[in-house]
C-alpha cells in the first residue's frame, strides 16, 4: 500500500504517478460525480501539472480602479489580491473565481510571487496574461487561455480562504487541486487519502493492462482479468 509522510511527498507522488483521468475515475466510483472544473480551464502549456491544496480566492467585477463607495475593499486598486498573494503557503494553489470572463485574473508577476512562496500553481476561472513570462517561470498555471486585458480597473479580490464554487463544483480551503493537460479536478479533503490510494492502485493497474494489450491480449480478456479499461 502506498504511503506518504507529508504533503511534500504526497504531491510529488501525485505529479509523478497520477493523472486527472485516473483520479476522476476513482471519484466517480466513490460517488463524487461532479469534481472536474470546466473543460475550458487548461494549462498554459501541455507539460504543466498542478497538485496542491486550494487557497481559494473570491473575485468580483468592479467598474473603476478606485471607488468612493461604502466598501473599503473597493477603494484598493486590486481589492485584497495583494494580501491573498502574500498569504499563500507552500504547496497551496491560488484558485480564483467569481468574476466575469472579461479580463486576466493571473499574470507573470503574480506567478513569480507565488513561486517564491513555494505555491504549487494557479488556477483561474477566467484568463491569464504574460504567457511567455509564465512559461519561462515553468510555474503551473491553468486558465481559459491568453488575454492581456488587466483586472485592475475591472475586478477586485473581495475575500480569500473561503468556500467557493466553479460551475457547481464546490471548493473548500485545503481541498486538493490536481490538474494536467486533460483537466483540473477537486478532491475533497475528507476523502483524500482513500482517493489517492485507490487512484495510485488504478494507475499501476493500467500500466499492466497496457503491457498486456501490447502483448496481444484482447480487450475483453484483459478487462476480465484486471477489471480495468
Amino acid at each position: 500500500m502506498i504511503e506518504w509522510k507529508n504533503d511534500d511527498e504526497l504531491f510529488e507522488l501525485m505529479r509523478s504517478e497520477m493523472y486527472s483521468a485516473v483520479i476522476g475515475d476513482i471519484l466517480d466510483k466513490m460517488g463524487y460525480f461532479h469534481q472536474f472544473l470546466p473543460q475550458k480551464i487548461q494549462p498554459v502549456n501541455s507539460k504543466m501539472v498542478v497538485a496542491g491544496r486550494a487557497m481559494t480566492v473570491l473575485e468580483a467585477d468592479a467598474f473603476e480602479e478606485l471607488s468612493n463607495g461604502q466598501n473599503p475593499i473597493m477603494k484598493k486598486p486590486f481589492g485584497l489580491m495583494l494580501e491573498a498573494l502574500d498569504d499563500l503557503k507552500k504547496n497551496e494553489v491560488y484558485i480564483c473565481t467569481g468574476a466575469s470572463p472579461s479580463y486576466a485574473l493571473v499574470g507573470e508577476l503574480m506567478c513569480t510571487r507565488m513561486q517564491i512562496l513555494g505555491a504549487a500553481g494557479a488556477v483561474a476561472n477566467g484568463f491569464h496574461r504574460d504567457t511567455n513570462g509564465i512559461e519561462e517561470l515553468k510555474f503551473p498555471c491553468f486558465s481559459y487561455g491568453r488575454y492581456a486585458q488587466d483586472q485592475a480597473p475591472r475586478g477586485k479580490v473581495i475575500d480569500f480562504r473561503v468556500p467557493v464554487e466553479i460551475e457547481g463544483v464546490r471548493i473548500n480551503p485545503g481541498d486538493i487541486i490536481f490538474g494536467d493537460l486533460e483537466g483540473v479536478l477537486v478532491i475533497p479533503k475528507a476523502v483524500e487519502a482513500e482517493v489517492i490510494r485507490r487512484a495510485y492502485e488504478k494507475a499501476m493497474g493500467e500500466k499492466m493492462v497496457a503491457e498486456a494489450i501490447k502483448g496481444g491480449m484482447g480487450a475483453k480478456e484483459s478487462f476480465d482479468k484486471y477489471g480495468i479499461m
